[in-house]
């Protein structure tokens, strides 16, 4: 058995093993790694081998730390990276080439359709009735999408909410809240199943996730890099943000959205957060607009969603779907009797 582990930012590491009445045998840790003091090698494969098969990520990485010495250097790789190349030679972990996903384009309809097929689509990668999914929003009404944990009376103003006819949602994800209206930002969502952030901690599994658009705002001229724990940014300042929900049974939700050509001054009149991290800025001017992807790139935002897909789809085994007519009705329903409720978006006084 062989598993892979490309850290990122770092060197790839290489396990190949065998397995004996349910103990890791014959164990040999590989890579285009450093190691120091050199002999470490040997301790690292002799902690591994004997070890329950069903070893989680932590109890490996602990067998080696354990193993070593205090003056061994693990450089462009951790103990952490071995324990997943474990346990993805074991079948319990995936990396992104074991995968094929379902790419679905943008689909203009009620932004808080978008926030029920978040939960719809988890449920269903969770299960194996789809595959790991991205999937591009687009909508055709405002909305703020408050985080999952976020309180309405401190982040929203009702006035300002009311004036511009703004309507609110809670989405199951943490983070903050989102200030869409129709064309002024970019949100996607990818769903995968849990093994493929196995082993990573929560702040690991953003920037795992988020790699492949660092690429794509790479390649529209966008020079952005990761900022823990859930922030995108280029030389001129954040980008984005990513958000999360890990479904207990067993599915991953990561949603990013990026500022293409906002209404500051609307936001401010709507989020009293955004009120508050604006003045923080000095933001006060009229017709302040935040437009970090337009005047960046210079490209429409269709242009730009587009050559985002087209990295995606380079990197990754991709298929093109859509939305079946029953996980729309499903959401439809979750709209009515979830999304849209009192009960629900007040949760959080």
């Amino acid at each position: 058995m062989r598993g892979e582990y490309k850290v990122l930012g770092g060197k790839l590491v290489a396990v190949d093993l065998e397995v004996e009445n349910g103990r890791l045998a014959d164990v040999s840790v590989s890579g285009d790694f450093f190691l120091e003091p050199e002999e470490a090698l040997f301790d690292v494969n002799a902690a591994l081998t004997g070890l329950s098969v069903d070893a989680s990520v932590e109890q490996l990485t602990s067998a080696i730390e354990a193993a070593v010495g205090r003056d061994t250097a693990f450089i462009g790789f951790s103990p952490e990276a071995v324990g997943i190349a474990v346990r993805r030679a074991l079948g319990k972990a995936t990396g992104w080439d074991d995968h094929t996903f379902d790419v679905i384009g943008p689909r203009v309809m009620d932004p808080a359709m978008h926030v029920a097929l978040d939960e719809i689509i988890g449920r269903e990668v969770a299960a194996g009735t789809r595959p790991p999914t991205l999937r591009i929003w687009d909508w055709d009404s405002p909305l703020v999408v408050m985080g999952s944990f976020q309180s309405y009376v401190n982040e929203i103003d009702p006035e300002g909410a009311a004036k511009h006819g703004i309507n609110v949602v809670r989405r199951v994800s943490g983070g903050g809240a989102m200030f869409m209206e129709p064309g002024n930002c970019i949100t996607y969502s990818l769903v995968v199943p849990q093994s493929l952030v196995e082993g990573l901690s929560f702040e690991r599994s953003y920037s795992f996730l988020d790699d492949w658009i660092i690429e794509a705002l790479g390649e529209v001229g966008v020079k952005a890099h990761f900022v823990p724990l859930n922030d995108i940014a280029s030389e001129k300042g954040k980008i984005g943000g990513a958000a999360q929900k890990r479904f207990a049974a067993g599915s991953v939700l990561h949603h990013v959205t990026m500022a293409y050509d906002i209404d500051a001054d609307k936001m401010t009149e709507v989020l009293r957060i955004g009120r508050e991290k604006m003045s923080d800025k000095g933001t006060r001017s009229a017709n302040k607009r935040v437009d970090p992807m337009r005047s960046q790139t210079g490209m429409t935002r269709d242009a730009i969603i587009e050559s985002f897909l087209q990295t995606f789809r380079r990197r990754y085994a991709t298929q093109e779907a859509d939305y079946s007519e029953a996980e729309l009705t499903e959401a439809k329903r979750l709209v009515d009797e979830k999304f849209s409720t009192r009960e629900w978006t007040h949760r959080v006084p």
